[in-house]
């Protein structure tokens, strides 16, 4: 890597000259990012990815970040001696691991964002799905993918029925970036814990945002020889589905992704989390750093 102190002033001015085209398109426009993996957990990636956020928000977009929090939740179950079972890429959350999940995401993660983009010089404000009644969910209904008779129970695990986006909009609109965690609320006042790609795919959805931004541990779609696959459209998507191309915590990535772009959100991007400042790559300049999925 180039020494980034060694940049003449010129080609630095250069440089931000060449992002103006992108600012330009994209003021005022909406971005959803899910934040996850190892951009989440490597101290140095979290500083990169405050200071994105706090960028984008400076110049005009308007940020949301939905964050996961998988091995934060793994780590404290470990502590308790329960041991974290999974379903078809989703968590089993009996009563006891959903109360873990709601203070290892609503409590420590999601106060972690907020504390790093707040350092970085922005607004952060956490929420949760149930905050200004934003998330409302159902159990979900997890049919199994070889023999659709069989419903596996997975627990409190949530489906979305609806978002009420109203307290992201109004924070929005008055300089905050909100940081949410996925927990949504039932009609009895349960907790649900819901997968955090798709609540940031439905909330895309829902806040017609420009584009929908997952951060992973991977460069991005793989095909069967680990090539990445830069562009992906509906119809190659079903048959990666088919083939097993796609599978295990891709599944609900793929395929929340591929709704948000059939609801009209113009690009969704599966970008790899552990490169530094990789939504600046993806948003403010030419070249694709993942998988952009289109919806045709």
């Amino acid at each position: 890597m180039t020494d980034l102190l060694s940049i003449a002033p010129r080609d630095k001015a250069e440089i931000l000259a060449q992002a103006l085209p992108y600012i330009r398109k994209f003021h005022g426009k909406t971005m959803v990012i899910k934040y996850g993996g190892n951009a989440m957990t490597d101290p140095a990636l979290q500083a990169d990815f405050a200071e994105d956020v706090v960028l984008l928000k400076l110049v005009g977009m308007n940020p949301v970040v939905v964050h996961g929090g998988g091995p934060q939740i793994e780590t404290a179950l470990n502590r308790l001696g329960k041991k974290g079972e999974f379903i078809q890429g989703m968590r089993v959350t009996d009563a006891e691991t959903m109360e873990v999940v709601e203070w290892v995401l609503a409590g420590e993660v999601q106060q972690d964002i907020v504390g790093l983009i707040n350092q970085a010089g922005g607004k952060a404000v956490g929420l949760t799905g149930r905050d200004g009644g934003m998330i409302r969910a159902q159990k979900l209904k997890m049919v199994d993918n070889k023999n659709p008779a069989i419903e596996h129970d997975v627990g409190q695990v949530g489906d979305i029925v609806s978002i009420d986006p109203s307290v992201v909009k109004a924070l929005q609109d008055d300089a905050f970036i909100p940081v949410i965690s996925p927990i949504g609320f039932g009609e009895n006042n349960e907790s649900y814990n819901i997968n955090a790609d798709v609540v940031a795919s439905k909330l895309a959805e829902v806040l017609k945002a420009e584009k929908l931004m997952l951060l992973t541990n991977t460069p991005g779609v793989l095909d069967k020889a680990g090539n990445l696959l830069t562009d992906l459209t509906a119809r190659r998507i079903d048959e990666l589905f088919a083939d097993g191309t796609i599978s295990g915590g891709m599944l609900p990535k793929i395929a929340g992704a591929l709704d948000a772009a059939k609801a009209g959100v113009n690009a969704v991007h599966i970008i790899d989390g552990r490169v530094p400042h990789a939504m600046l790559l993806e948003i403010l300049t030419e070249q694709a750093y993942g998988t952009m999925i289109r919806s045709h």
